[in-house]
């Protein structure tokens, strides 16, 4: 399992190694709704992109996360971040996270298939076995999107996570596993007409 930086291509969507380059382009993201303010989820403040980085870097030399700039093509735009994050080599599994999209392109598939081609990369390129992915109990437009890429609700991590500010975060635990990954590809393909 080579834990190296790749860009996943799709149709409309490209992910592609989250670099210095991309920071500009994602702060205006993160603006697009004023991202940092949702109490149910964790997207840094624009100004604190720098540090954001470093820390993406730093996990990807521990060989612990893999980040990626979120590219819609029709536009061009970076419109979000998402990652690879938890990857345990031994027991092949990783978690899919830190995901976070422009308000104007939210709903749009954009997320949709920037899901299929992590989840592809991870069951296809990287053969895991399993696949994770949380949310906040409280972010129902989250959970309903999770569900929707085929994933199952496992149950919930009690006083899993401190938010911002200071709100004791209940998290959904939600996966995919191998032997679920051809039934979910066949549909998420058939719901993006790939």
């Amino acid at each position: 399992m080579q834990i190296e930086k790749v860009t996943l291509d799709g149709s409309s969507v490209r992910l592609e190694p989250l670099a210095l380059a991309h920071l500009a382009s994602l702060a205006a993201a993160i603006l697009d709704g004023e991202l940092w303010q949702i109490p149910v989820t964790i997207v840094p403040h624009p100004d604190d992109l720098p540090a954001f980085l470093a820390d993406a870097e730093r996990a990807f030399q521990e060989q612990r996360e893999l980040s990626f700039a979120t590219i819609d093509k029709r536009t061009g735009k970076v419109v979000g971040s998402t990652r690879f994050r938890n990857i345990e080599r031994g027991h092949l599994r990783a978690e899919i996270g830190f995901t976070f999209l422009a308000a104007s392109f939210q709903r749009s598939g954009v997320n949709t298939e920037a899901k299929y081609l992590m989840l592809r990369h991870a069951f296809e390129v990287w053969r895991l076995n399993r696949v994770e992915l949380l949310t906040d109990l409280l972010n129902e437009k989250s959970r309903r999107a999770i569900g929707r890429i085929g994933a199952r609700q496992e149950g919930v991590l009690r006083s899993h996570m401190v938010m911002r500010d200071g709100r004791i975060r209940d998290s959904v635990m939600f996966s995919m596993v191998a032997s679920e990954w051809p039934d979910a590809e066949r549909a998420l393909a058939g719901k993006l007409a790939l």
